[in-house]
């Protein structure tokens, strides 16, 4: 009985080593408007969400996420890219945390530590571009080591 428990454990263990994809996560889906997203971090995947999708079309929105931090983040930078058919039509980067200038409350969190964040975010943009396309979202710290990635898929309907 034992030796059929271990080798259950060892090919469960085997099962979960050899999957390298994180399941793909719904952050909202109402009429026209469908946001997903999933880690392209093989190491670590991470909680995302918003109230409801309606609240995307304003300027502002509240968010919820959270994470344990893999790295320190003294710098942290993200870059995002827009996708559509394959193709990057947009790419945007920015410094997030720098020695002296940080734009965000969990900047300076040692590897370890939980990084939760719940509150408005503005993404600076009047509205969401319509169709279906996605969002590439990588952060790294002054290691060039990336603290979380992810791509969000935005099927977007909505006739503003």
């Amino acid at each position: 009985m034992k030796t059929s428990n271990a080798l259950v454990l060892i090919l469960v263990l085997l099962y979960i080593d050899a999957s390298t994809e994180w399941p793909t996560h719904t952050v909202c889906k109402e009429d026209n408007l469908e946001i997903h997203y999933k880690s392209c971090d093989p190491q670590q995947d991470f909680a995302f969400s918003i109230d409801r999708c309606s609240d995307v079309t304003t300027h502002t929105f509240n968010i919820r996420a959270a994470m344990v931090l893999r790295h320190s983040i003294k710098e942290l930078y993200v870059k995002v890219d827009l996708i559509i058919n394959g193709k990057t039509v947009l790419t945007y980067s920015e410094a997030l945390c720098e020695p002296g200038h940080s734009k965000l409350i969990f900047c300076g969190k040692k590897k370890g530590e939980h990084l939760y964040y719940e509150g408005p975010v503005t993404l600076g943009i009047k509205e969401i571009p319509q169709g279906d396309y996605t969002i590439s979202a990588k952060l790294t710290n002054e290691d060039h080591v990336t603290v979380a990635c992810a791509d969000f898929t935005v099927k977007n309907y909505l006739d503003y």
